[in-house]
């Protein structure tokens, strides 16, 4: 490269140019690589610095930089020698793409605000950093997670007596840095923040012991141990929002309010519609959200309506279909193939307006062919597993949940004739079945806005993603089983979690949804590299679409034959401004 000046009647304009062989005529010809400017705009520039000394200068450190990216790097090993006992050579670098995200969340400013109210010399901002990565690419214990951090690129500065002192102060500070988090993630584009989705779960601990917040409740996964229950808010494209964590026997139904009064307090939001699910939907919660600007969507069981609404909701006649005037009967849908083909996945609905315990809200029922076939599907598969086990376990027999398949056994401990019989007979009993099917294919949301059915049962629909969070925290983050005994230590858990999540979501935005979470989490996992002295770094993972959908996202490679020691420390500062 180098310095080409071309020159009017008023002004001389300096431009970075290069050779480039040109092989259909064979000859060389110069191609601008980059204007540099006028020569009066570069001597305002510069400070009165000469720009054409500033500019050869310039172009000096260019071919430098291109000379040293081209050159070959040759590694000598040799057989007969052994590796440098305890010496390490293999580094991860899946975590720059997070790290890239945690700064541009601020949550680097965040650890900065709350170290300049405390005394302690640990680093904040490296813990929790290497705690958030961690519960990505390697989610383990914290003391694993301590050594674990030792295999980035870039290695920690603290200890593992820093990371249970950095604990208390996370569980501390959970709630201003979730106002934070959400304050800045408003920099990096608008929120779907008009639509909030709201869902509880629990975490199991290998610690039997009841204490604290670590309790029995009713677990969702039916386990036998101490629990905590957590309750997450999120956004409308499925980003975390905040979140609380409760005692394993609080009622979930008494977690909404408290935590949605944190947000109305903390995040400055207070026009939205609050989305859950039937577990959540008391009449409390209903009418703290039917105010001005708030609304409420919730799911609604058919089964627990009155008798009036439920024979109304089940009746054949009166459905509509969007973008239709035409008024239904779902007994004639299956009457003939054709029929049945142009409206499987169709949703019908139909809607009134109903007041009960003081509150007026609108009462949608949809049905789908679609949806009855799932569930007749799915309690097909039950009552098959109910028959297998009466037949090979019938000693296993016990107490159920609800939803258990063992609902569909009957016992009989008398013979046809009222005596006791010797021995119990198990059945497969088709009353229960029948009045299951009475409901496939129909679904029910209340709520207290007046837009279309529609656009209600759209918002409703979209609830799974809070599901899906749930599911990444369990599967892919093991935030349980839960080893921490003290609640502090456990809310910091949780929100290292939290906030691991929320860095996912933006990820998995980043590369457009494309990505499954297993290739996600599991590629990022293996993005290691071998460290050559003096030279830099040889990529080891393999390079596939999701890595070229990384890269192009964040705007750095690292999947270069060796990437140098100069341009990985160029991606160390890029991925932290």
């Amino acid at each position: 490269m180098r310095l080409n000046v071309t020159r009017s009647k008023n002004s001389a304009s300096l431009y970075v140019v290069k050779s480039v062989y040109n092989p259909k005529t064979q000859s060389n010809t110069s191609k601008i690589v980059e204007k540099l400017g006028t020569e009066a705009e570069l001597r305002e520039k510069l400070n009165g610095q000469d720009p054409y000394e500033w500019a050869r200068q310039y172009i000096k450190e260019l071919n430098e930089k291109e000379k040293e990216n081209r050159r070959p790097v040759i590694l000598t090993k040799t057989p007969s020698k052994l590796i440098d006992k305890g010496g390490q050579s293999s580094y991860n670098g899946g975590y720059l793409f997070l790290q890239r995200l945690y700064h541009d969340l601020g949550l680097h400013e965040v650890c900065r605000s709350i170290s300049s109210r405390y005394k302690f010399t640990f680093n904040l901002d490296s813990i929790l950093s290497r705690l958030v990565y961690g519960r990505i690419l390697f989610p383990s214990s914290k003391l694993n997670t301590v050594q674990l951090s030792g295999t980035l690129l870039e290695p920690p500065d603290f200890e593992l007596q820093h990371v249970y002192r950095a604990l208390e102060v996370i569980a501390r500070e959970s709630d201003f840095i979730q106002a934070e988090l959400y304050k800045n993630s408003l920099k990096l584009g608008k929120r779907n923040d008009k639509i909030l989705y709201y869902d509880c779960t629990n975490f199991f601990f290998e610690i039997e012991q009841e204490d604290g917040d670590r309790q029995y409740g009713p677990s969702k996964e039916h386990r036998p141990n101490p629990i905590v229950e957590m309750g997450l808010f999120m956004d409308g494209d499925g980003i975390p929002l905040a979140f609380s964590i409760h005692s394993g026997n609080t009622n979930e139904q008494l977690t909404l309010q408290p935590l949605e009064k944190q947000i109305l307090k903390d995040f400055a939001l207070s026009r939205f519609v609050v989305c859950t699910d039937a577990g959540l939907s008391s009449t409390e919660n209903r009418k703290f959200n039917d105010k001005k600007d708030r609304a409420f969507i919730t799911t609604q069981s058919l089964k627990k309506l009155k008798k009036h609404l439920k024979e109304w909701s089940l009746d054949p006649e009166g459905w509509s279909l969007a973008g239709s005037s035409e008024v239904f009967d779902i007994r004639k849908l299956e009457e003939s193939s054709e029929s049945l083909e142009a409206y499987r996945n169709r949703t019908f609905y139909k809607e009134r307006w109903i007041k009960e315990d003081g509150l007026e809200q609108k009462l949608i029922v949809t049905y789908s062919l679609k949806y009855k076939e799932y569930q007749r599907s799915i309690r097909s598969r039950q009552v098959e597993r109910a028959i297998r086990l009466m037949e090979t376990r019938p000693s296993s027999l016990k107490k159920h949940s609800a939803n258990d398949f063992k609902r569909f056994i009957s016992v009989a401990v008398a013979t046809d004739d009222g005596e006791i019989a010797e021995n119990k007979s198990y059945s497969i009993d088709p009353e229960i079945i029948a009045a299951e099917e009475t409901y496939d294919g129909f679904y029910a949301v209340c709520t207290n806005l007046e837009d279309e059915a529609s656009a209600i049962i759209k918002i409703n629909q979209s609830r799974w993603e809070i599901e899906e969070c749930f599911r990444l925290l369990k599967s892919d983050f093991r935030a349980r089983p839960v080893y921490l005994s003290r609640d502090d230590r456990i809310k910091a858990h949780f929100t290292t979690c939290f906030l691991a999540l929320t860095l996912y979501r933006y990820l998995e935005k980043a590369v457009e949804k494309k990505f499954t979470s297993s290739t996600i989490c599991g590629e990022l996992r293996k993005m290691d590299f071998y460290a050559v002295p003096g030279e830099g770094y040889i990529p080891t993972y393999t390079r596939t679409d999701f890595t070229d959908a990384l890269h192009e996202a964040f705007g750095f490679r690292t999947d270069y034959q060796i990437v140098t020691s100069r341009q990985m420390k160029k991606i160390f500062k890029d991925t932290k401004n």
